[in-house]
């Protein structure tokens, strides 16, 4: 029988999703690490073993309901329980003029930033209801703040933000929440320096290369503390609610909990 958190974390091959991970295996949780590169998912895997946690490795691709069925299916067939699941997975192109966007691409950002998470919670609703789960959504800053030249990423996250609400009323024995990563140093950030010149108008791309200059940028331990924090003990009262990483609501209980770094 399984004692400790079963939790799904998508996107967990790097970056925020990889800390996030880490943060929950320094938990002893048994984390499912769900990403489409399986060399990074097991350098990804290794960390949350070094933490303590236990690792399970699952190369999918998010943007895929049937995909998405079987990461449910094969947790719950492998650890008989499902506490959280935390969609983190995303991308951030195209980044373009609405005028000049390639549509694929542009449905390509749905599909990973709005129906991935909207597959896997359809596919988690009734294993997490038997443990009055959690579900995780990292959002953006852009759901509420428009970015020019970035139209499916502003409108995916603003989707995903109001799907959170809805879902938050539908499922009253579960806890739902959307978190503000901030502005964190991660592979988006870089995408967003390499390819906006000559897209972004210049005084916006000077502040995302100002970010990485002057050190503005958060690591990604710090809002991947509050994003793990959330998807072992969210509390209920919270439930429906867009979170920034840095309210203090979840802020110091994370710091708390974990201490103050990997």
């Amino acid at each position: 029988m399984v004692n400790h958190p079963v939790i799904i974390v998508t996107g967990a091959s790097r970056g925020l999703g990889a800390s996030i991970a880490a943060w929950l295996g320094r938990a002893k949780a048994i984390v499912v690490l769900v990403a489409r590169n399986r060399r990074a998912l097991k350098h990804a895997a290794a960390q949350v073993q070094d933490q303590g946690g236990t690792a399970f490795v699952l190369a999918a691709d998010v943007a895929h309901a049937d995909e998405c069925a079987s990461i449910v299916t094969q947790t719950i067939e492998t650890f008989s329980r499902l506490d959280a699941l935390v969609n983190n997975a995303g991308v951030f192109g195209p980044l373009a003029a609405v005028a000049d966007t390639n549509p694929d691409q542009w449905r390509r950002n749905l599909e990973v930033n709005l129906l991935g998470p909207y597959y896997l919670t359809r596919a988690a609703i009734a294993p997490l209801r038997r443990h009055r789960g959690r579900i995780v959504n990292v959002s953006s800053g852009a759901a509420n703040h428009p970015i020019s030249k970035a139209s499916a990423y502003c409108a995916a996250k603003a989707g995903l933000n109001h799907f959170t609400c809805v879902l938050a009323q539908e499922e009253p024995l579960l806890t739902v929440v959307a978190v503000r990563p901030g502005v964190v140093d991660t592979a988006m950030q870089a995408y967003i320096r390499e390819q906006g010149p000559g897209v972004m108008e210049p005084d916006q791309i000077a502040y995302y290369q100002n970010l990485k200059t002057e050190g503005l940028l958060e690591p990604p331990f710090v809002p991947a503390r509050v994003i793990a924090w959330l998807a072992l003990n969210a509390p209920e009262a919270l439930s429906g609610e867009f979170l920034s990483y840095d309210d203090q609501r979840v802020r110091q209980p994370s710091e708390a909990f974990f201490g103050p770094g990997l």
